[in-house]
């Protein structure tokens, strides 16, 4: 637990911020935010979906929408002196925009706060709204993401109220409206899904365009009903594969490791496809 650390943690109460990396007990917070490196989670800290693999908090948010929130990350952006800002949010079903507006407005503030950045986005499947995408793709961050997460047939288990090929239309919809955008989507493994199912989700997730792919172990958040248990770990050199199926299948960088994360090395997945 170096210095960066404890000053990310400072900066990020001061400004009464939240990141996924906290929320979600990612394993790599420390290795990222001694690197200066952290996922903001904007429009709170509950979640209106309860997926089985999430740690974030499940329940009804608060109503109101905090319209500061936009300044405060580009300020912390600012003073951290981050050339790559990345954010994600909760679901928040209960917005009229699923909070799509929120995204657009931290992408414009962080963009005049730090000159010069790259803005990656993570974004929920706000229900499959054209206009909510569209608002987020218009505001051009430099890399759309949205996680499909994991094989179709785990989804009623795994991601209960989502839909694979609706996540994945939202994919292909983000790359016509932005085709020199980069666009990146990560998934678990180690939830019972078969080699075979993970080389089609591969196949499909490219013929929607996708540039980047995360694959990364489950790890179960706790070990209450909640959370759905691990059906097995795979190895590093199963990771190893995995990676090399992707980048035969031509996605142009791809984080294949037990402890990957969507926004794991996300800087260096963004210049690998400039320099492509």
């Amino acid at each position: 637990m170096g210095p960066n650390y404890l000053e990310m943690k400072r900066l990020m109460r001061g400004l009464s911020l939240h990141t996924v990396c906290e929320e979600a007990r990612c394993p790599n917070i420390f290795e990222c935010w001694e690197e200066r490196t952290g996922t903001f989670m904007i429009l709170g800290d509950v979640c209106t979906r309860r997926c089985g693999f999430c740690a974030v908090t499940f329940g009804r948010p608060q109503r109101t929408v905090d319209a500061d929130e936009p300044r405060r990350v580009a300020e912390a952006a600012r003073h951290l002196g981050l050339k790559h800002i990345v954010i994600t949010s909760v679901a928040r079903d209960d917005l009229p925009d699923g909070g799509a507006s929120i995204f657009a407005r931290c992408i414009e503030a962080c963009r005049q706060a730090v000159p010069g950045c790259t803005v990656e986005v993570l974004v929920p499947d706000f229900r499959g709204s054209p206009s909510a995408l569209r608002t987020v793709v218009d505001a051009r961050p430099d890399v759309f993401g949205h996680n499909v997460e994991t094989v179709p047939r785990l989804y009623r288990r795994v991601r209960p109220s989502a839909r694979y090929y609706r996540s994945l239309e939202m994919l292909v919809r983000a790359k016509e409206l932005a085709p020199d955008m980069v666009t990146k989507t990560g998934i678990m493994v180690g939830l019972g899904e078969t080699w075979d199912e993970l080389r089609q989700t591969f196949r499909d997730i490219r013929a929607a365009g996708v540039d980047v792919l995360t694959v990364g172990q489950y790890l179960r958040p706790t070990y209450g009903e909640r959370h759905l248990p691990i059906a097995r770990y795979y190895t590093p050199r199963e990771f190893e594969a995995l990676r090399e199926e992707a980048l035969a299948l031509g996605f142009t960088a791809v984080e294949s490791g037990p402890l990957v994360r969507s926004s794991y090395h996300a800087r260096r997945a963004v210049e690998a496809v400039r320099g492509a």
